[in-house]
């Protein structure tokens, strides 16, 4: 008797016990989060934060190779007013290069008209029997500065040879020009990319101070130590 009697005491405890562990369960099912309150302080930063757009950065790499097209890199690295620059100063340079070919092709076929060009005459390269004096001359065009007007003059042998000369290393020389005017963009618009990837913030410092040196001296000497401290 007294067995059954311990069992029921056993199994209502347990009974009770249980019912107990469930109960706790489900409060912890049904609770609610507690709110925290946020300041309006913390609420503006979240806006920000979630309003700032990343900074745009230039690849050295891209800006390189579009700068082959004048001013396509400038306007790649959003220096547009660098591109007008471009523009002007490669078109001269090709312009430069444009007229000084034409004054060389008209003092050229002056110099020419003293010769014989026929490949078939035996006299072929010779001078003209007509034109072979000192003094003999022909006509040739001669343009003003940016080819606006033009006008005929007799020319000598030895003008048209001076002229045909001068004419030809103006045109060399304005292609020497144009053609570096054409490498100094590419390197101005990669120079440009590298330098807007640089770290120009608050978060670069540089402290400088003084110091005393005693490397292998007996006596100090006075320095300046200069530490740069990245944040």
């Amino acid at each position: 008797m007294k067995n059954w009697v311990l069992l029921g005491l056993i199994l209502l405890v347990s009974g009770r016990i249980a019912a107990q562990t469930e109960g706790k369960k489900d409060s912890l099912k049904i609770g609610k989060l507690t709110a925290v309150p946020l300041d309006s302080a913390t609420l503006a930063q979240a806006d920000t934060l979630k309003n700032v757009k990343k900074k745009w950065m230039p690849v050295p790499k891209t800006a390189t190779r579009l700068a082959f097209i004048p001013g396509a890199g400038q306007i790649y690295n959003r220096d547009y007013w660098k591109a007008p620059i471009v523009y002007l100063a490669f078109g001269g340079g090709l312009y430069t290069y444009y007229l000084n070919t034409i004054k060389y092709r008209d003092f050229l076929g002056a110099y020419e008209s003293f010769y014989v060009l026929d490949k078939n005459d035996p006299k072929y390269g010779q001078r003209k029997q007509e034109l072979s004096g000192d003094d003999d001359t022909v006509r040739v065009r001669v343009r003003n500065l940016l080819n606006t007007s033009s006008e005929y003059r007799d020319i000598t042998h030895s003008q048209a040879i001076r002229q045909k000369n001068y004419w030809r290393r103006n045109r060399g020389f304005a292609l020497i020009v144009t053609g570096l005017i054409y490498t100094l963009s590419i390197i101005e618009a990669n120079v440009a990319a590298h330098l807007k990837t640089f770290d120009l913030s608050d978060d670069l410092t540089l402290n400088v101070s003084p110091k005393l040196n005693q490397p292998s001296m007996r006596t100090p000497t006075p320095g300046v130590r200069m530490v740069f401290n990245f944040k």
